[in-house]
């Protein structure tokens, strides 16, 4: 149970499904109830085969491009602390390449935007990637890599959750209440991502000197 709440809430936070409810909403709002239940569902499942795909064939990138596991834990603690800073600063849509004007051009051209921009870049980027890759060369034993993936589905499944309730959840919170929600969760991200360097260079610190 503890590592599952650990995977969760690690993955809850970084991708902020909460952060993503406005730009939802905006890439909605002319679309049905069931249309935007249609629109969460495969952006959920998107995301799922996305999470799945970085914790499985991680590995494999790592491998190809001769990348050591504490380097990637470095780089992946630098963007997720990023992301925590942009969640912080209220900048967490640019942060993911979704600036208002983006937003109005996506509402006008896409039919289909479950997959980008709102599974990829707004809640699969490259933080929750390379944090799902570590995870994969951290715990390998059968028992930790069930419980990994049972906590990456009800991630997805809270998402899902979370989407198609996104324009109760706006109009419920209102702008102010969503954005504090993610400063407080910038907190978190910023300490996960600080966590994950730190760990890296004491590492580093202790195999070199002892």
């Amino acid at each position: 149970m503890e590592l599952f709440l650990l995977v969760f809430g690690a993955l809850f936070s970084i991708m902020n499904p909460l952060g993503t409810v406005p730009v939802f909403v905006g890439l909605t709002h002319d679309n049905t109830s069931i249309e935007r239940a249609k629109i969460a569902f495969w952006t959920s499942f998107n995301v799922l085969i996305i999470l799945f795909l970085s914790f499985f064939g991680g590995k494999y990138i790592l491998s190809f491009f001769g990348i050591s596991l504490t380097s990637l834990k470095i780089a992946g603690g630098l963007i997720i602390t990023s992301s925590g800073f942009a969640l912080l600063t209220g900048k967490f849509s640019e942060h993911k390449g979704m600036k208002k004007s983006k937003v109005k051009e996506d509402i006008a051209t896409r039919s289909e935007v479950s997959l980008t921009p709102l599974a990829i870049p707004m809640l699969a980027g490259p933080g929750t990637i390379s944090m799902l890759i570590t995870y994969n060369q951290v715990y390998t034993d059968f028992d930790q890599i069930i419980i990994t993936v049972s906590a990456i589905v009800f991630t997805t499944v809270v998402i899902y959750l979370i989407l198609k309730s996104s324009h109760f959840i706006a109009k419920f919170l209102g702008a102010s209440g969503i954005n504090a929600l993610s400063r407080v969760i910038g907190f978190i991200v910023i300490a996960i991502g600080v966590e994950y360097i730190l760990s890296s260079i004491l590492d580093v610190v202790f195999r070199t000197f002892f």
